[in-house]
């Protein structure tokens, strides 16, 4: 189906001379291969392009051959569902062998190769990730899905429950690409579907579901898909406890550029327990659990209101990036429109002050005479100490003054 439909043979990216090596090394001898998915839906939908995705009739080891003969790298991250990488220039594109479903439980599915790209098609998830572009950046779309990529409307392919109950996770993704691409209300039938069907969500894998959740929280639309989320019944089901809507909305509003770690601390955590269930339930790694840890504990301990020298005391011993996310994370939890430009002063504030170097070190403690052990840490603490308590004014000298002053008072 063409009729209507926008060329992209003009497009940079079709153009690419990596991109014209794999549809060269895919449809020698007649074998046409098409890029598939999110490339074709963003590229009609204006939005910028960055993985491509190719299927092709193919099958994997003939993929293998081919690029092998022509001198390319092939991966195979996935050749038991028919993917393999080509790494061209540098850049990997995935390349899949048309598939359709022979089985599925709502977590796997079983699948066979196939030629048909209309049935490929058809085992996808939503309309507008159903069309594709050959090598002359003709665009072929056999469900009818361009005028929801045009209309930014997120449907089912078919039935939608019949969808969701061959994969559940396609509940999850209903609402990431409705939080990523999609405009306006909701299909109506894609949330009915996935309010029935919301048990299933129990079933899944935590990883599954933690890389939806880390998709879904930086989209432009979180704080408004995680409000009818929780709506749904499915957002508790998800975090495993109560989510902070409130919260997430002034986090996201006041720091746009909130990463994941941060972004999740503010729709589920307040305290360290909170921290603890959520890395668990979406497999978070380790960096990504300890900095919301981190966040977390810093703002319960941050006033509402912080004079510069009591802040930049905490600068100090948070670190910049701590320091940001607690504030950041306390103004979710107690700030509003009153109180934001003090709020905003404090986490720029190492934008304007960087916290020096304490320039002592056990070697300047033991040449002022202290004896070795943990006294010399002891001496040194103190030290620090007392050069925070003067807002880090003494210099390099005056700490020395200071140390000498130490180890005769304790000798």
């Amino acid at each position: 189906m063409n009729d209507g439909l926008p060329d992209l043979a003009g497009a940079d990216w079709v153009s690419a001379p990596a991109v014209k090596t794999v549809f060269a090394i895919l449809d020698e001898g007649g074998e046409a291969a098409r890029i598939v998915g999110g490339a074709v839906r963003n590229a009609l939908a204006g939005v910028p392009v960055s993985d491509i995705d190719f299927a092709t009739p193919l099958l994997p080891e003939e993929v293998s051959r081919r690029a092998e003969a022509a001198g390319v790298k092939a991966v195979p991250t996935g050749v038991e569902h028919g993917t393999l990488t080509l790494v061209v220039h540098g850049t990997g594109f995935q390349v899949t062998t048309l598939r359709e479903d022979v089985e599925t439980d709502g977590r796997h599915a079983v699948v066979r190769f196939g030629r048909d790209w209309e049935a490929d098609a058809r085992r996808r998830d939503f309309t507008v990730n159903a069309l594709s572009i050959d090598a002359a950046g003709t665009v072929h779309d056999p469900l009818g899905g361009y005028p929801d990529i045009v209309s930014r409307r997120i449907r089912f392919i078919g039935d939608a429950g019949q969808r969701i109950a061959e994969d559940r996770l396609r509940i999850l993704r209903f609402f990431r690409f409705n939080a990523e691409f999609g405009a306006g209300a909701f299909d109506p039938e894609g949330l009915s579907a996935s309010i029935r069907a919301r048990d299933g969500l129990r079933q899944l894998s935590a990883e599954r579901v933690g890389q939806e959740m880390r998709r879904l929280v930086v989209a432009p639309r979180a704080a408004e898909t995680a409000g009818i989320m929780q709506d749904c019944g499915i957002l508790g089901i998800v975090l495993g406890g109560v989510a902070y809507l409130g919260p997430f909305a002034r986090l996201i509003a006041f720091s746009p550029e909130a990463g994941v770690a941060l972004r999740l601390a503010g729709l589920g955590c307040r305290i360290e327990e909170d921290v603890e269930r959520l890395a668990r339930l979406l497999r978070l790694a380790n960096v990504e659990r300890d900095a919301m840890l981190a966040a977390v504990v810093a703002a319960r301990k941050l006033p509402s209101s912080l004079a510069m020298p009591e802040a930049r005391r905490c600068l100090y011993h948070l670190g910049m990036g701590t320091w940001r996310d607690a504030v950041t994370l306390a103004f979710a939890w107690n700030g509003d429109d009153s109180t934001q430009a003090a709020w905003r002063e404090l986490v720029e504030l190492p934008d304007r002050w960087q916290p020096p170097r304490f320039p002592l070190s056990g070697a300047d403690a033991l040449g002022a005479g202290a004896m070795r052990g943990p006294a010399v840490g002891a001496l040194l603490k103190a030290v620090e100490a007392w050069w925070i308590d003067r807002d880090f004014a003494p210099d390099e000298e005056a700490l020395r003054t200071r140390l000498q002053q130490m180890v005769a008072a304790a000798q």
